[in-house]
Parts: structure tokens; sequence; C-alpha cells
């Protein structure tokens, strides 16, 4: 399965690629197949399982799956009109998406959280079902939230390769030792085969567009979050923390008093902005997902703002070659919290923005991955345990310690010759078997960890 740099960064609304903009999507693919269907329906019910249903709540689960039952996509989100429409629904107990009949829906009754087993095929589970005039089922659907925004179908789930496109890419490497195998081989870095695999997809001036588009997007929520104050919703009364903290560094700067270490406080001030955003439900790009947006573009800004010699016109480097990790992760293990904890999440960001730098900063495909096994090795065990559910409490601070974390891996592998004791694959593999063993409690269930440990009201 190829993984587009197109759709691992994907631009979204927050907080969750998984509990909010997956269950939108999902409820679109399940409304076309209802366009599609030869019956008439008249009604829906949904039930969220597994992760979904423990934390949902605090995901905006509900709202993602009304909202998306009601028509509206990612693309056309709205947040004036979606709270109109919220608000309609709740008072009607109808939705009408176009180019079908209206539909009972009361959310109050017909959104059930099944907080019981969850579904075999993944953490992330949703149930669709469609009934006729009687109440009775016409039809029931599955989809799996699978991380980062991608959602799949039970039957796409078995089928293994969900891609959906059938061209071979010219440069078809599923593990980063073939990855190192092919740049040695062609003389290609890790940037170019990614670009030669995306072009067998898209024109180049759709991918030119697609990759000026994500970082105009990554920078634009970088901006309005340093630009906005004031306290998160959901209840923790979390005061937004960016603009203060990048207020004091702009009045630090040029004077004695920044430390050595100031750059890093520069890096959690962009990397906590894009989290706070995500946790307020603002636009964000998935890098790979909304629980770790901050890190990819944290690194790149500080790159751009803190490095000499940075050059814009290379962030599209930077994008391809952060993909092509992400790529490597998200086939072979996972990047979906609710599967693998925060390692998943943010461990893979981190990975992916070490790469990305090293790339940028002259770094051989061997330095690039030994920078993201770096990266991803000092993530391994991190649970994913949100207090109350909210994408907020350790999610916004941990992105500027993955922002971190991921600058200085790329230092790291840059001293070196790319030869290392531990390969890249080795990592990917370990931290699938630890997200396999890891309690349910500690991944995205918001049933154990801080979630129980630090009070939440």
């Amino acid at each position: 399965m190829f993984v587009s740099v197109l759709e691992l960064f994907k631009v979204g609304i927050g907080p969750s690629s998984s509990h909010t903009m997956g269950p939108m999507v999902a409820a679109g693919r399940f409304l076309d197949m209802l366009r599609r269907g030869a019956f008439t329906p008249a009604g829906l019910r949904v039930q969220l399982r597994g992760s979904l249903a423990h934390t949902g709540r605090g995901h905006a689960t509900d709202r993602a799956v009304i909202l998306g039952l009601s028509g509206m996509t990612l693309d056309a989100y709205d947040a004036d009109e979606a709270e109109a429409r919220l608000a309609r629904i709740g008072a009607e107990h109808t939705v009408r998406p176009d180019g079908l009949p209206d539909l009972r829906f009361d959310p109050g009754a017909d959104l059930v959280f099944d907080t019981g087993a969850a579904l075999p095929g993944h953490a992330n589970g949703l149930e669709f079902f469609a009934t006729d005039a009687e109440g009775d089922v016409i039809l029931r659907q599955v989809f799996y939230s699978v991380g980062g925004g991608f959602v799949v179908t039970e039957a796409e789930l078995e089928g293994g390769d969900t891609d959906g496109n059938t061209v071979a890419e010219p440069h078809p490497f599923r593990r980063a030792d073939e990855m190192l195998e092919m740049c040695a081989r062609t003389g290609l870095s890790i940037a170019e085969l990614q670009r030669a695999n995306e072009l067998s997809r898209v024109s180049r001036a759709a991918l030119h567009d697609g990759l000026e588009r994500i970082w105009s997007e990554m920078s634009a929520c970088i901006d309005n979050g340093l630009a906005t104050g004031g306290t998160l919703p959901g209840g923790l009364n979390i005061r937004r923390r960016a603009k203060a903290l990048h207020d004091g560094l702009r009045a630090e700067h040029g004077s004695n008093q920044g430390m050595p270490h100031t750059p890093m406080d520069w890096m959690s001030a962009y990397a906590m902005a894009v989290n706070e955003e995500n946790a307020a439900g603002g636009r964000v790009v998935t890098a790979p997902t909304n629980g770790a947006a901050g890190v990819v573009p944290a690194v790149i800004r500080y790159w751009l703002d803190h490095v000499p010699a940075a050059r814009r016109d290379r962030v599209p480097e930077f994008l391809l070659t952060a993909a092509a990790i992400g790529g490597l992760v998200k086939r072979n293990a996972s990047i979906s919290g609710a599967e693998c904890g925060c390692q998943a999440e943010v461990g893979s960001a981190a990975a992916m923005a070490a790469a990305g730098l090293a790339a940028v900063l002259g770094g051989s495909p061997g330095q690039i991955e030994n920078a993201a096994e770096i990266a991803l090795e000092h993530h391994l065990g991190m649970t994913c345990d949100p207090v109350r559910g909210l994408v907020q409490v350790p999610c916004i601070e941990r992105n500027g310690m993955g922002a971190m974390k991921a600058v200085g891996a790329a230092s790291l592998a840059l001293r070196g010759d790319g030869a290392h004791f531990v390969p890249l694959d080795a990592v990917i593999e370990t931290m699938r078997q630890t997200g396999r063993d890891m309690s349910d409690k500690y991944k995205e269930t918001s049933l154990g960890g801080l979630a129980v440990n630090v009070p939440n009201c």
C-alpha cells in the first residue's frame, strides 16, 4: 500500500484525526452507500465501539458523526454552519443529506457509545445502520478509523491493501532497508524516490499545489495559535500558553536575556500553538495525526526561522522525506494512538520530522534513516492517556517535547556517517509489538495513566 504525502498530511479539523475527522468521513461514505442502494431508507443509527466509545465525547466524535450524516464534509466544513446544523438536528431529530430523503436521527437515542468489547478489526470501530419506515435494519456497515483520518470498511481491512489504486509506483519500497537499497542503486534521495512515486498517481502541478497547500495550512495554524489566548474548551480550564510564550520570546529577542537553550522554547511555542488550535477544534493538518500535528510544522518553522541558509523552496523536500518515513510506520505498524499508544502518534511524528530536517540539512539517506530511527526509538512505550478524553493533557506539551527530540535526533545522526546498530525497520516492528502488548487502558481510552491520576475537574 503506497501512502501519499497528500494523504498523510490532510487538512481537517480538530481535535482528533481518528476520532473526529475519520468518523465524519465514515458517515459520508455511509451516505454514499445509501445513495447507490436499491432501497429507500427512513432512519439511521450509529454505534461507536472501542476507543471511540470511551473518549468519543472528549474528542467530539458525536459531533463529527452527526455533521457527517447531515452531509457536511471536511473540505466544506464551516464552524458557524456546523453549530446551526447541530442545533437543528438536536431539535428536529432529522438529518437532510443531499440526494436522500429526510432521515430520522435522534442524536440522544440513535448515537450509542458502546463501551463493551471493541470490534475485532481495530480499536476505533463504527457501526452504521439504515432502517426502513418500520424501523427494521436494511443496511449495516462497519467502518474502522485507523489513524490520521484514514477510514476503511471491514472488507477493505480484511483485504489488506486499501489504496484503491492499481498503478504500480516506480520505487515500491515497503521497508526502510528497501528504501536505502533503492537510493544506493538509483542515486536518488529519499525525497526523490517519494516524489517519483507520487507522480505515478498525480500530475506534477497537483503535487506542487498540494505540497504548497500543506505548508501554507501548517504555517497558518502556527500563526493562529501564536495569536490566540484564552482558555480551551472541554471543562479542564486549560489556559492557552503558546501566545504568552511567543510574546515573551519576542520581547527577549536581541537582548541579553536569552539562554543557549532558547531555540527549544521557540519550538515548543510553535508546536503548542498548533495543538492548542487542534484542541479548540480549529483547522489543522494531520502530521501524521491531529494529536501529533504540532511536531512536523514546529520543526519546519524552527528550521526556516532559526537555521542559517534555510530556504522556503526546500519545504517540499522536507515533507516528501517525512512522508516516506510516515508511510513506512503506517504500513508496518500504526499511526493510531488507539492501536499502539502515543508512540504511534508523537513518536511517528518525531521520526518524520527528524528525517525531514536531516534531509534539508544535507544528510545522506543513511543519516536520514538513522535520524528517524533515533527519534522513534526514544518514544517506544509511550502511552496515550488523555485526561477526560480531551486532546489537551498531556498532548499539547508532548508535541513540543517531540519536536525537541526530532531536532536532537537529526543533529546526532548528522554527526555520524549513517552507520548505526539498530535499523529503523527493527524499531518500527518493536513499536508494533509494544502496541500489541500494551494494555488497552493506555491506548486512548482514558482508563489509565494520567487520565485517572490527575484531577480532571
